[in-house]
């Protein structure tokens, strides 16, 4: 049976939001984004603030190691198999820009009505208290 969300999603938005409801965008309004989910459970996604600066170097690692961090703070990416379960998602993530995910489970509430998808994450501790992060998806092509 076929999954509400297989197919390619372009990001519309990265919210998050704190514990008094509070809105920020950790990649900026403007960040783009492409989320994929294959119908035979693998997925991926990258997601980057616009407009980044290039860096002064041809080899993407090398080059002052402050400024290949300026620029991949600016970027999150991650792949690996998926699961649906009722209103959950279950990324379990191979490999991650941040090297913290790579080899967990990503558990994401999802609503899905064909052409918009949202993804919310349980609430984490942040460095400023609790934050929900919410991910809102448009089917591409739509």
């Amino acid at each position: 049976m076929k999954s509400a969300v297989e197919g390619s999603w372009r990001l519309s938005a990265w919210r998050r939001i704190d514990a008094q409801g509070a809105v920020t965008y950790p990649l900026g309004p403007d960040a783009t984004g492409l989320l994929v989910y294959t119908a035979d459970g693998h997925m991926i996604v990258q997601m980057a603030s616009a407009n980044r600066p290039a860096l002064a170097i041809s080899d993407p690692l090398g080059g002052k190691a402050q400024d290949r961090a300026a620029a991949y703070s600016t970027f999150l990416a991650y792949f690996g198999r998926y699961e649906v379960e009722g209103q959950s998602i279950i990324h379990h993530v191979e490999a991650c820009l941040y090297p913290n995910w790579s080899n967990t489970e990503q558990e994401r509430s999802f609503i899905c009505d064909g052409t918009h998808l949202v993804l919310r994450t349980p609430p984490s501790e942040g460095a400023h208290g609790s934050v929900v992060n919410e991910i809102a998806w448009v089917r591409d092509g739509a």
